[in-house]
């Protein structure tokens, strides 16, 4: 067990527990899982692309992602469908908090004039989704051997009911969100 999923048991459930006076501890809010993804547009013309975001998507989560494909054919995007144009990996129980850990204390701060993540992001049922515009924030990644920057999407999916025992949650996991 990690150190951030140690604190969830120990600390942040009492915290969540007190903080929403929840009756039973099924109640509490926890990480369900994160879903890493990258749409690599340029797949379309060169399938280096897509080799490439994989092989960089697999340092930074330490699983193998799954290629995504186009679900119909856009003319104007020259994408047809059935075409991989992009990979995407779910992590889940150990390495979803080994993951989290590392986003909120090492990446985020590396970020240029960071403030914070936004706070206005979340879906109505708890659930955060967080837009990465680099991948070089994570320290997995070789700044030399970037061909292309490519940014991410991070969705975090949480069992709470509303937005606002979601922020709690992520709050509590170490989220630095914007003032």
């Amino acid at each position: 067990m990690n150190r951030l999923q140690e604190r969830y048991t120990n600390e942040i459930t009492k915290n969540l527990m007190k903080k929403f006076s929840y009756k039973s501890t099924m109640q509490i809010p926890k990480m369900e899982k994160i879903v890493i993804n990258i749409g690599v547009g340029d797949a379309v013309n060169n399938s280096k692309f897509l080799e490439e975001a994989v092989e960089e998507l697999t340092l930074i989560s330490g699983q193998k992602p799954i290629v995504t494909t186009a679900k119909k054919s856009i003319a104007g995007f020259k994408v047809r469908e059935g075409q991989a144009i992009g990979c995407k990996v779910t992590l889940r129980s150990e390495r979803m908090y080994e993951f989290l850990d590392k986003l909120v204390s090492i990446s985020l701060p590396r970020v240029r004039d960071f403030r914070g993540v936004p706070k206005n992001s979340f879906d109505g049922r708890g659930n955060y989704t967080l837009g990465v515009k680099e991948q070089l924030i994570f320290p997995e990644i070789d700044f030399d051997k970037v061909a292309k920057l490519r940014g991410m999407d991070i969705v975090f999916v949480t069992t709470a009911k509303t937005d606002e025992e979601g922020r709690a949650l992520l709050t509590e996991l170490g989220m630095p969100f914007a003032k």
